[in-house]
């Protein structure tokens, strides 16, 4: 299909890949420590996930005033955060969000076209030259980037501070009731998107049957999801980036 970046990032249904990215960044140790010393993340579930949509959709949708405020709250963020501004690390939290979004938009809609998956690949990069990443440090096109996939994977360990994240993100105990009820289907999303050795490393269950419930939920939130209006789609667009804010 054809599709350009504000296509993709703006489809709502990407959150469903927001606790696989975040449990992928965190596999790297460095980033895992960041989080667990300097993130109230057992007590405000969502903000991290609050606070990543706002970088995203002002980056890729904001006027140039928005993106530059985004982009200047997250380095504030991250300046007491050891290794928090280190291009690699940075590099690597803009990788898992172009990953996973482009792997559940694929899912839902079906692959891009060579063309549009190449424009596409190249956009999502300003999520990480915003911030320290230097424009040469992104891989140069989708091969490269299948590669520095591939190596980095590689190189995750999933310690302490991860698996702990890991339980505050799939077990809030501080969250609204309608979330906790959509958890069992998040976690089930969460550990299918996962690489296998990552999923068996953070102890989240699997199985042939689970499996089978991963595919069965992801047939029926692709058939209802497509069915949506446009501006339903992209609510949260619409509500984490105010109209003013907007290209």
């Amino acid at each position: 299909m054809r599709a350009d970046v504000r296509q993709v990032a703006g489809e709502g249904i990407l959150l469903a890949g927001g606790g696989c990215a975040i449990l992928l960044q965190v596999a790297d140790p460095v980033v895992a420590a960041g989080v667990a010393r300097h993130s109230d993340f057992a007590e405000r579930p969502m903000a991290r996930l609050r606070g990543t949509l706002r970088y995203v959709y002002s980056i890729v949708f904001g006027t140039t005033a928005a993106a530059d405020r985004a982009a200047r709250h997250v380095d504030r963020a991250h300046a007491p955060v050891a290794g928090a501004r280190d291009p690699h690390r940075q590099l690597w939290v803009a990788a898992t969000l172009y990953d996973t979004a482009i792997r559940i938009h694929s899912r839902v809609f079906g692959p891009l076209d060579e063309a549009s998956a190449d424009e596409v690949y190249r956009a999502y990069a300003v999520l990480g030259t915003a911030l320290q990443v230097p424009a040469e440090l992104w891989p140069a096109d989708r091969a490269a980037f299948a590669e520095y996939w591939r190596a980095t994977l590689a190189t995750l360990r999933v310690g302490d501070d991860a698996r702990r994240i890991a339980r505050d993100l799939l077990h809030p105990r501080k969250a609204p009731l309608w979330l906790k009820a959509a958890m069992p289907l998040a976690r089930l999303v969460t550990a299918g998107l996962l690489p296998a050795e990552l999923r068996a490393a953070y102890g989240l269950p699997w199985s042939a049957r689970r499996a089978r419930r991963y595919e069965r939920a992801f047939t029926v939130i692709t058939a209802v999801y497509r069915g949506l209006p446009r501006p339903l789609r992209e609510w949260p667009m619409r509500h984490y980036l105010p109209r003013a804010d907007r290209a």
